[in-house]
Formats: C-alpha cells, structure tokens, sequence
C-alpha cells in the first residue's frame, strides 16, 4: 500500500484547475443505466470512486470506455439488475445505484454499501421512498431485494431530512416512473441540479432541482446524451486550505463561486484576501491565520460537512479559538486524533470541536481514516515542521483526483511512497 511524503514548511503559489465534482459524477454515471443509447460524460475526475462506478456499470451490462477525463456509457443493453457485494463495500455512494436499476429493469438486488466510516447513515429515507413508489423490498441475509412488478409511480414524498443520497435516488427512479412524482424537503446541493440537468438534456422533464421542492413528470424512455460534470466544490475549498495554511497564495481556474458561499466566507474571516473574476478565484493567506469563533456544518446553502476537516487543519495554526460544530455526521471527528500526532491541540465532546490554534506543527507519522480526514491530514503536513508520511491514502484516492500531482504544481514538497 502506498503513502504520502511531505516535507512541510513551503509556501504554496501557483495555478491549478479544478476537477469534476465527485459527489456529482457518481450519480451521474449511475444514470447513464436509464438511457437507451450512448452517454458521453465530461470533466470525470481520475478517482477511485469512478473506476468503482465503472464496475459497477459494467458488470450489469453496460459497455464502458474511458478515455482520460471522459467516460462513455452504452445503455443500450442492461440486463442484469444485481451489484456485486464486493462492488457495494467500495463505495458507500453505491447506493445510489439502487433508483437507477429499478427504473431500467424493475428490480434491483444489493447489499450494504460500504465507504468512509462516518456513523450511521442509514438508507431508510430511501427505502421508504421507494416503497411510496410501489417498491416492494425484503432483507435476506444481509442483502436488499427490490421489485417492482407493476412498474414504479409517482407519489408525493416528504423527507424527515433534506438527504442527498435519497433526493439523487428518489430523482432516479422517478424519471422513467409512471405519472408525477413531486419531492418536499428535497436536499439543494448544487451537484442535485448536475443530476437533473444530466437527466433533462436526456429527455426526463424535472423541474426545480436544486430548491426544496422537486417535480418530476415520469417519462416511458431516456435517450443518449453529452454532459459536463460541475467543478468539485470541496476539493477547491481543500486546496485553499492548504494556501492559507502554508501563507500562500494561488489561483484556481474553473470554479463555480455561487456553490462556495459559505465556505469563502470562512476565508475570508480567517484574513484570506479572496478575488474572484468570473470562473476564477485568487487566494492570498495572511502570515498566520486568524481563528472563527464559531463554525457549523449544515445542509446547502449552509456550510458542508464534508469541508469541515481541511478548515479544522487549517485552523490548527490559527491565532485563537474556534469552535466547530458537526451537526451532520456522529463520527466525522476521528481523525482528529491523527491530527494531534502533528501536535494540533483539538478538544472533541459530542458534536463539539474546539480548536486551540497554535504557532507551528511538527511531522509525524500519521494514517487517513476517511477521504476527507484524510485530506485534513495533507493540508496540516503541508504546514509542519519536518517530514509527515501519511498511510491508507485509498481514503484519500476516492476523492482526489492526484492530489499529489496537483500540490506539486504549489510548489509543495510531496511525493508517493511506494506507488503502486
């Protein structure tokens, strides 16, 4: 297995361009299963999680090809309607998967998926939704078996929580159902307009993905298409983090500003200079940080849960206190004691961090334990004294698209070890 080498304590300057947002082409590809004809997707990130889908895709019938930031998918074909159990434990956004093969095939069979271990994040709202769709669905030994034999319906759901797995899944299988389909309390990320927009320019008629309220009138057939995966707003948020850590200053290219309100507005309060021109930002860091009295995750438009570890890092070395608040996922803070291993003084209680900033970090040994903590990790060892040697960075590859490569054109010292 390989690691990552960093020698901390260089500046980061330069310019990057911004990958695909992987939170938007999982969903994507897994609705390329609804179109009868070839779905040519653009801006795919080179992660783990893709060459997941991809399996996945393929070993229920789909023809596959990849050509560098390009994956093309022929529908045409879908006879199987099972994923794998050892495809399902890869990728806990597998599930995902699930509203797709039923709407191409009427019924689906899968196991628990698998992923980052960030608490329990169960799939009820999407089984409950699917039920409301005329989804007949028994558990056996560990497995789920989804069947619905008069074809799946509209009905009008209302989610307890704006869930963004379950809102993807729900768009889904209602595309292709049969008459209207109408979603309150929708999740409005800005990666659910990627996936209506994807389903849209294939024939589907969904209206107000994106806001609370979503509408789909079910169509009998989806058509091949082309479509552009968004920029990856969080992994511009992690590279800005690792600037204003190291007292950078960078530029990102291609960029949507609109879906990182919250997250510049953090920046900003930390004493980041933040200049934004059309699809492109400029970032310059202060010499130290300044710390954020407070800070809470929240659902969209609110700030996201998952930007939460690489501002935690960068805080680390901030002047003063800041207190965050999880208010999403129970266990995301595990990490935090691979942080402390560089010396960052972090208390955790509950739902609580509180984050004592510090003026310097020192390298150590440390191990990612989720894609985002893991990243964390990166953005703190890129401001450490010494050498920090990061290991199971297969967290880390299930999000990033080269982060390695892509540090090295800031101006960081960082490497693989042992590359595989």
């Amino acid at each position: 297995m390989s690691e990552i080498i960093i020698n901390g304590g260089k500046r980061l300057s330069g310019e990057i361009n911004i990958q695909g947002a992987k939170n938007s082409v999982l969903p994507v590809l897994a609705g390329t299963i609804l179109c009868k004809g070839n779905c040519v997707v653009n801006n795919c990130p080179d992660i783990s999680d893709v060459e997941t889908s991809v399996k996945i895709l393929e070993s229920l019938g789909c023809k596959c090809h990849r050509d560098k930031n390009t994956v093309t998918v022929c529908g045409e074909c879908v006879p199987h309607y099972e994923i794998p159990e050892a495809l399902m434990r890869e990728m806990r956004s597998s599930v995902v998967f699930l509203g797709a093969i039923i709407g191409r095939n009427g019924r689906a069979v899968i196991s628990s998926p698998g992923g980052c271990e960030l608490g329990p994040r169960p799939i009820d709202l999407h089984l409950s939704a699917l039920a409301k769709m005329g989804v007949t669905i028994t558990e056996e030994h560990g497995f789920l078996y989804c069947n619905a034999e008069g074809g799946i319906k509209g009905a009008e759901i209302s989610l307890g929580f704006p869930s963004v797995g379950a809102t993807e899944n729900i768009i889904l299988a209602a595309a292709t159902a049969k008459g209207l389909t109408v979603i309150h309390n929708a999740a409005r990320e800005p990666e659910i307009s990627d996936l209506a927009d994807f389903l849209n320019s294939a024939g589907a008629r969904i209206y107000g993905g994106g806001s609370d309220t979503v509408y789909i009138h079910g169509v009998e057939e989806l058509r091949g298409t082309e479509h552009s995966i968004i920029p990856d707003r969080i992994a511009a948020a992690t590279y800005m983090a690792c600037a204003a850590i190291t007292g950078g200053e960078i530029k990102i290219r291609n960029i949507m500003p609109s879906h990182m309100v919250a997250m510049l507005s953090v920046f900003r309060e930390s004493g980041c200079n933040i200049e934004i021109s059309g699809k492109n930002l400029t970032l310059k860091a202060p010499d130290r940080l300044f710390s954020i009295p407070q800070i809470r995750s929240q659902v969209y438009p609110g700030f996201p849960t998952d930007a939460g570890p690489v501002i935690i890092a960068m805080l680390c070395k901030a002047e003063g206190n800041t207190v965050f608040s999880e208010n999403i996922f129970e266990s995301r803070f595990r990490y935090i004691d691979e942080l402390k291993r560089l010396g960052a003084k972090i208390k955790t209680e509950g739902k609580i961090a509180v984050i004592d900033g510090i003026a310097s970090l020192s390298g150590a040994g440390c191990k990612a334990t989720d894609l985002r903590g893991g990243a964390a990790l990166v953005t703190a060892g890129l401001a450490a004294n010494g050498t920090t040697v990061i290991g199971e960075i297969q967290h880390i590859k299930r999000g990033y698209d080269d982060i390695v490569g892509t540090l090295k054109k800031l101006n960081a010292d960082i490497n693989y070890l042992n590359e595989e």
